[in-house]
C-alpha cells in the first residue's frame, strides 16, 4: 500500500508540473540538444494558376444544368484547386504546432523485458566471493517491467518557439480566408465572362439577322431597278462578315464556358445554362477613411501579415531563450526481480537544470537570423498596408469610371439604332446608298460592345473593390444586384 500511494504522489506531481508548462495559444520544442531558432511559415496565396483549375470534379449528369452566379461561386468554394491547396497548408502549420507543442508535454514510455544470464565476476574486477571457487555465476533469471517519464519544465527557447508556432497557425488560417476571397474573386470575373461573351454571341446573331435582312432588301432594290449591282455585292460582304462573327462569338463563348467550369469544378463535357444576367447597379457611396479602417481589421492577408510579424518576433525571443537555463524532471516506477512472480517494485525520480555556458556563437548567430526574419517580415506588413489602401483607391476609380462609361454607352445604343433606322429609311428612298446602311449597321455593332465592355467592366470593379475590403464572400450579392 505504500508503494501504491507513493506512485499515485510521483504521476500526481508529474501531471501537475505539466499543466504549467503549458503555454497557452503554443506550441513547445524537443530536448536541449534538439532546439534551434524556428523558421517562420510563410503561408503566401498560392500562384493563381492554381485557382483556374480544380482539385475536384463533380460526376458528370445527363441534361443541361441552371448555373447561377451564388452557385458557381458555392461550387468554386467547394472544388477550387488553390483553395483546397490552401486549407493543406493550414493542415501543415497544424502539425507543426503540435510537434513543437509535444516536446514540452510529459514523453512517457513502458519497457517489459525478461532474460537469462550468466557472468563472470573476474571480467569486471569484483573479488570472487567466499565460498565460490569459480568466477561464473549463473544462469540466473531477470524480469524488468517499468514505466519511463521525461519532462521539460522550463525552457523559454521552447514555450516562444510554441508560441511562434500558434501564430504561424493563425496565419495560415488567415491565408485560406484570403484564398477563399480569391477564390469569389476570380469565379464571379469567370462568371463575368461568360455573360459577355453570351451577350456577345446574342448581339453577333442580331446584327446578323440584320444584315440577311438589308441584303434581302438590296436585292429586291436590285431587282427593281433602284439600287446598283455593287449594293448588292456590299450588303453580301458584310452578311458574310457578321456570319463570321457569329461564328467567332460562338467558339469564344463555348471555350469560356468550359473555362468557368475548370475553375469551379464542372466537367467540362457537362452542359450548363446561365440563369443570372448581372444587371447594371449603381454602387452607394462609401466613406474612404471608414473603408481603409475597415479594411486593415478584416482583410485576411493583412491579418495573417500580422500574425507573421508576431510569430517572427516570438522567434527571436526563442532564440535568446537558448542562452538560458532549463529544467528537466525524469521519473520511473516498474518491478524487478529473478521471476515475473517475485519481482518488487521500485522508483526513481530526479530534477536537473542546465545551464549554457558556452555554444561557439550559436545563440548569436540564430538571434541574428531571426531578427532579419522578423525586419523582413515587417516590411512586408507595411507594403501590404500600402496596397490595401491603393487597391482600395484604384478599386472606387475604376467604378465610378465603369459607372460613367456604362451611362455613355447606353446613350451610345440608342442614338445608333436611331442611326441605323434613318440610313435604311434612306436607302429605301433612293436618297443614300448602302454604304451609308453598312456604317451605321457597324456603329450599332461598335454600341453594343461598348455597352458590354462597359457593364463587365462595372461589375468586375465592384467585385475587386469588395475584395480590397476583405468582403468578397459575404458582399458579392448586394453590390453586383444579382438575384
Amino acid at each position: 500500500m505504500r508503494t501504491q500511494r507513493v506512485l499515485i504522489i510521483l504521476f500526481t506531481f508529474l501531471t501537475a508540473l505539466s499543466s504549467v508548462a503549458q503555454v497557452p495559444g503554443g506550441a513547445a520544442t524537443g530536448p536541449a540538444q534538439d532546439r534551434q531558432t524556428p523558421v517562420a511559415i510563410t503561408a503566401q496565396t498560392p500562384a493563381l494558376e492554381q485557382f483556374s483549375g480544380s482539385g475536384t470534379v463533380d460526376k458528370l449528369v445527363p441534361g443541361t444544368i441552371q448555373l447561377g452566379l451564388l452557385d458557381a461561386i458555392d461550387r468554386g468554394l467547394k472544388h477550387n484547386l488553390g483553395l483546397l491547396l490552401s486549407q493543406q497548408q493550414t493542415e501543415l502549420a497544424r502539425a507543426q504546432y503540435r510537434r513543437q507543442l509535444s516536446a514540452l508535454l510529459p514523453n512517457i514510455s513502458g519497457s517489459v523485458s525478461e532474460s537469462l544470464n550468466q557472468i563472470n565476476l573476474a571480467a569486471f574486477g569484483i573479488p570472487l566471493p567466499a565460498g565460490l571457487k569459480s568466477p561464473v555465476i549463473g544462469p540466473f533469471g531477470l524480469f524488468d517491467a517499468h514505466a519511463t517519464m521525461n519532462e521539460t519544465l522550463l525552457d523559454f527557447n521552447a514555450m516562444n518557439r510554441v508560441r511562434a508556432a500558434s501564430e504561424n497557425e493563425r496565419a495560415a488560417k488567415f491565408t485560406v480566408q484570403d484564398a477563399r476571397e480569391l477564390v469569389v474573386l476570380l469565379v464571379g470575373n469567370q462568371y463575368l465572362l461568360t455573360v459577355a461573351s453570351a451577350a456577345r454571341l446574342d448581339t453577333a446573331k442580331a446584327q446578323l439577322n440584320t444584315a440577311e435582312t438589308i441584303f434581302q432588301q438590296t436585292k429586291d432594290l436590285k431587282s427593281a431597278g433602284v439600287a446598283a449591282g455593287i449594293d448588292v455585292l456590299r450588303s453580301q460582304v458584310q452578311m458574310q462578315t457578321q456570319q463570321q462573327r457569329v461564328l467567332a462569338a460562338q467558339n469564344q463563348f463555348e471555350q469560356q464556358k468550359m473555362s468557368l467550369a475548370r475553375t469551379i469544378g464542372i466537367p467540362v463535357a457537362q452542359q450548363f445554362q446561365l440563369t443570372d444576367t448581372v444587371p447594371y447597379a449603381p454602387l452607394a457611396a462609401l466613406n474612404l477613411d471608414e473603408a481603409l479602417a475597415h479594411a486593415y481589421k478584416v482583410r485576411p492577408e493583412f491579418r495573417a501579415a500580422e500574425s507573421r510579424v508576431r510569430s517572427a518576433e516570438l522567434a527571436v525571443k526563442a532564440a535568446k531563450g537558448e542562452a538560458l537555463p532549463t529544467v528537466d524532471l525524469n521519473g520511473q516506477t516498474g518491478f524487478i526481480g529473478p521471476a515475473p512472480g517475485s519481482a518488487e517494485n521500485t522508483f526513481a525520480v530526479s530534477a536537473g537544470l542546465r545551464i549554457p555556458i558556452f555554444q561557439g556563437g550559436k545563440v548569436k548567430a540564430d538571434v541574428d537570423q531571426a531578427a532579419t526574419l522578423l525586419r523582413q517580415e515587417r516590411l512586408q506588413l507595411e507594403n501590404l498596408r500600402a496596397r490595401v489602401e491603393f487597391e482600395i483607391r484604384s478599386a472606387l476609380l475604376d467604378v465610378k469610371t465603369s459607372d460613367d462609361q456604362v451611362a455613355v454607352a447606353n446613350q451610345q445604343i440608342d442614338l445608333a439604332a436611331e442611326q441605323l433606322k434613318e440610313a435604311q429609311d434612306r436607302y429605301k428612298a433612293g436618297v443614300s446608298g448602302s454604304l451609308e446602311v453598312v456604317q451605321a449597321q457597324e456603329a450599332v455593332a461598335g454600341a453594343n460592345e461598348n455597352h458590354i465592355q462597359a457593364l463587365y467592366q462595372n461589375n468586375v470593379a465592384k467585385l475587386s473593390l469588395v475584395r480590397a475590403l476583405g468582403e468578397a464572400e459575404q458582399r458579392t450579392r448586394a453590390f453586383l444586384g444579382g438575384k
